[in-house]
């Protein structure tokens, strides 16, 4: 079997603000003396990056990251450079690849182990330090899955038929609510499912919606917002879970957060203000 031999790795960062200093990791270069490996590994794709700073310019990020990776591999090519039989090798030959400066790309500090395949050791430390939050492509069910129990039990009580599509107009946005029905002023009923893939998926979907009633703020129409909510199939996410129903409580409009373990209640409250107005109006 072969012996256990020591590495050095360093984790590279992207900060899109560097006077803010907020980053996301993007990479990692490990160097293994003894055999001499030297390699970098980044990202291909720059989805969750996107969703973290909307204004990244992605294609810079995708090819520097790939001038990157690429001079990880001319550098262990260099038979002439002695950073390769380095103990701290990682961390000197990241900052010949990249030298430190006011960039939006930083080393983090160097970390150390054991291997007996650094290839593999490096694709263990990706998964863990840059990949470890990515969205992973798995069937979950979305909003129109989630009004799906409520839109048939209306069924069966004869008022889905109540219900209509609503336009909220401000000064600033527009915002469509496919459920609404009117009595003075307008109910509209937004299902939001929150079995998403990770925590960083569903808190940016409570934020979404937090910031839509926010630009509905000054509508001059009057209305009241539900959101009536999924919870997500894994059980670990729901911390995550929670935090999103305080961020839509705390909305402006003061809109009405209902879990679906309270389905019949939800019903129940549409049903009783519906056929209290029976002079629904749908103006």
């Amino acid at each position: 079997m072969m012996e256990k031999r020591p590495y050095t790795y360093v984790i590279l960062r992207y900060r899109h603000d560097p006077i803010v200093g907020e980053f996301a990791n993007v990479g990692v270069l490990l160097h293994e003396p003894k055999s001499g490996f030297i390699e970098a590994k980044t990202r291909h794709t720059i989805g969750r990056l996107s969703r973290i700073f909307p204004d990244v310019d992605t294609r810079l990020l995708t090819t520097t990251l790939k001038k990157i990776e690429q001079s990880a591999l001319r550098f262990s090519r260099s038979e002439r450079n002695s950073l390769l039989t380095s103990s701290n090798g990682a961390e000197a030959i990241a900052k010949t690849i990249l030298p430190h400066d006011d960039s939006s790309f930083v080393w983090s500090s160097v970390g150390t182990g054991v291997t007996r395949d650094p290839r593999c050791t490096l694709d263990q430390l990706y998964s863990r330090f840059v990949a470890k939050y990515d969205e992973v492509a798995r069937p979950h069910r979305d909003d129109a899955a989630v009004w799906k129990p409520v839109r048939d039990r209306l069924a069966e009580l004869q008022l889905a038929n109540r219900l209509e599509a609503k336009v909220i107009v401000s000064p600033v946005d527009r915002i469509e609510f496919e459920h609404a029905w009117k009595n003075g002023a307008w109910h509209c009923y937004q299902p939001l499912s929150f079995d998403l893939a990770n925590e960083d998926s569903i808190k940016d979907k409570a934020r979404k919606w937090a910031g839509q009633m926010l630009a509905l703020k000054d509508s001059t129409e009057k209305f009241k917002t539900h959101f009536f909510v999924g919870l997500p199939s894994d059980e670990n996410l729901l911390s995550a879970y929670q935090d999103a129903i305080g961020i839509l409580k705390l909305s402006p409009s003061a809109p009405e957060v209902v879990e679906e373990t309270h389905i019949e209640d939800f019903v129940r409250q549409i049903e009783i203000e519906i056929l209290s107005h029976p002079e629904l109006s749908t103006d």
